[in-house]
């Protein structure tokens, strides 16, 4: 099974060089950091590593939706322009549901601050799919309702490219605001350069895929009134795409293995990015690391 991204594919290479065509006419006699050749190689080099596991992502994914279609007493019809408006709203509250947990569980954002790696942002960021394909099973799981409620798989798995689709052109700085209304209800080039920025009032803002309207009701949206720095809080400073791919990995990897304790390791996989155990003293004086459970992790989603 192909990757649909791939037969577009084309189409996402000729935005990226339409967007620097423009970058550099625009700064015509200055450097532009947007214009790095080389972060631009290494996005397009893990867009391609994707793909290497493409067939993996995209065929579990469509096989879980089958079986739930073959389980579900609920059938809707394809062919009515209300379930597909209905089927691309309730897609991308599953998208923005996954999203924000790869922002906060660590183990899901070994894969997605993949995405997250350039601290440059134009088009070419697009390319920086996740190919780790072990870890987007929760992308895919966020699906499995809209089959059990009745929705056709083809009809989930198009507003799934749809989702992707409309982000690429979004990741640019060459558009600023738009109309209000436009600003208020859907994604835009302002809302996904606060996504991207790593300012401290920007972490883990902006989830939407297409529909800003999500983040606005459940208190994760942020406007942009700074200057969005690109990247990471601790960027990889490397521009070799396997790094890139396997650094937060390695980062949990290092952690797990450096603390003696099961409780700090599950902690080190599934709590924020950033987390670490803290020291403080039990009854007997002795000193202990603050506990963790899965339930207050989920209460802070």
């Amino acid at each position: 099974m192909v990757d649909p991204i791939l037969t577009v594919a084309p189409a996402l290479v000729l935005l990226l060089v339409v967007e620097l065509l423009v970058i550099r006419h625009r700064h015509q006699g200055s450097s532009n950091k947007s214009l790095d050749k080389k972060d631009i190689s290494t996005s397009l080099a893990i867009g391609l590593v994707n793909q290497a596991t493409s067939v993996l992502k995209v065929g579990s994914g469509a096989a879980a939706l089958l079986v739930a279609a073959s389980i579900t007493p609920f059938h809707l019809p394809s062919g009515n322009i209300g379930i597909w408006i209905l089927t691309l709203i309730l897609a991308d509250l599953a998208y923005y549901g996954a999203h924000r947990a790869q922002h906060r569980i660590r183990i899901l954002w070994a894969n997605h601050s993949i995405h997250h790696s350039s601290q440059h942002f134009n088009t070419s960021a697009g390319f920086r799919l996740p190919p780790l394909f072990f870890l987007t099973i929760l992308n895919k799981a966020v699906y499995i309702p809209l089959a059990l409620i009745g929705i056709p798989p083809p009809m989930i798995l198009t507003a799934e490219l749809i989702i992707l689709l409309y982000q690429f052109p979004i990741h640019t700085e060459q558009i600023r605001m738009l109309w209000r209304p436009i600003e208020f209800v859907f994604n835009t080039p302002s809302h996904h350069r606060v996504h991207h920025g790593s300012n401290k009032k920007y972490l883990d803002k902006n989830y939407g895929g297409i529909f800003i309207i999500w983040d606005r009701l459940f208190n994760s949206y942020a406007h942009e009134d700074e200057v969005a720095q690109f990247g990471l809080t601790k960027n990889v400073d490397t521009y070799n795409p396997i790094k890139v791919v396997l650094h937060e990995l390695s980062a949990i990897a290092a952690d797990v293995r450096g603390t003696p304790r099961w409780r700090d390791r599950l902690g080190y996989a599934f709590a924020p990015p950033g987390w670490a155990p803290t020291a403080r003293s039990g009854e007997d004086g002795s000193n202990f690391s603050a506990s963790w459970t899965f339930a207050s992790r989920v209460k802070k989603l």
